[in-house]
């Protein structure tokens, strides 16, 4: 990511314990790139539906022949890489078949989800988001994280939060006993 500072400095950021204070950022750019889709006229709606929930915007259509379509979608680099090609085989039962290349950066309202454990971050845990996925994102954190840690001796709260302020929460009761 390009992070513009409100100083006037650009820094690259690799991770998110890179990314300063949302107080110091001006704006941050995220690789973005240009996607081809491939897959049989029958699975365009759920092609399309997978790239808008990944932040895609539609830019052609074109139909190959009678048994396909090339769709073409601008997307954030990110969205892809999180689970867009497991969940194209899945809706479109293996037949899809995708393409991409980078295309320049642009501007996103991004920010990191902090992972708190017992009260502690836990930055291998955190997350850059975009603002309209962060809820959901420490949601599933909060609750995969419940699944996975064993019960101790006392409660252990489990939170997500963007700067100082929590976004969710779970609890691992005390064992009793």
């Amino acid at each position: 990511y390009h992070v513009y500072k409100t100083d006037g400095e650009m820094i690259d950021v690799r991770s998110p314990q890179d990314l300063p204070e949302a107080t110091r950022i001006e704006r941050i750019e995220e690789p973005y790139l240009n996607a081809k889709i491939i897959c049989p006229p029958e699975y365009t709606g759920a092609v399309m539906q997978l790239a808008i929930e990944h932040r895609g915007i539609t830019t052609d259509m074109i139909h190959l022949t009678s048994k396909s379509v090339e769709m073409r979608f601008d997307m954030p680099l990110a969205e892809l890489i999180l689970d867009f090609f497991d969940q194209l085989k899945s809706r479109t039962k293996g037949y899809a078949s995708l393409d991409y290349h980078e295309d320049g950066e642009q501007s996103a309202d991004l920010v990191k989800v902090d992972i708190l454990i017992q009260g502690e971050k836990v930055d291998a845990f955190s997350a850059i988001v975009h603002r309209d996925k962060a809820y959901s994102y420490g949601v599933m954190m909060t609750k995969k994280l419940r699944e996975l840690i064993p019960r101790q001796q006392f409660e252990i709260p489990i939170q997500a939060a963007i700067g100082s302020r929590i976004i969710a929460r779970e609890n691992i009761r005390a064992q009793i006993g």
